[in-house]
């Protein structure tokens, strides 16, 4: 890894299959050991049952409120400022209990990959 700033100017918002809006801000050869991304989840959506298979994850609740279900755990309400740690290859989700955004950051390691993203509900086979 080389020292560098990556401009959020840079990194555009898509929506995805799983009912969430995705933000890379850094997934790209310059990091080979996490990728970040900004995640955007509508009021009342709950994104799609899915696991990432060999890579753990971390939520970073950086705004709004919700209920995240992780493997067997009981759901929990998360809210700013708190973290959620999912080991790899465990079936997660989150749901935005709140009247505005839920906005995260989901930091993988090693860096998320589109052939990792093994969906658990019919009809969200993909996350793009």
């Amino acid at each position: 890894m080389q020292p560098e700033v990556k401009p959020a100017s840079a990194a555009v918002e898509f929506e995805t299959n799983e009912r969430c809006h995705i933000t890379e801000v850094a997934n790209d050869p310059g990091d080979e050991l996490v990728s970040i991304a900004r995640a955007r989840v509508e009021p009342g959506v709950t994104t799609a049952w899915h696991k990432l298979e060999h890579i753990s994850e971390r939520y970073i609740i950086v705004s709004g409120q919700g209920r995240v279900e992780v493997d067997d755990l009981e759901p929990i309400d998360v809210l700013p400022g708190d973290v959620v740690r999912i080991p790899a290859d465990v079936a997660q989700r989150i749901t935005n209990t709140g009247k505005g955004d839920l906005i995260f950051y989901a930091v993988c390691a090693p860096p998320f990959r589109k052939d990792c993203y093994i969906s658990l509900e019919q009809g969200t086979e993909s996350l793009v």
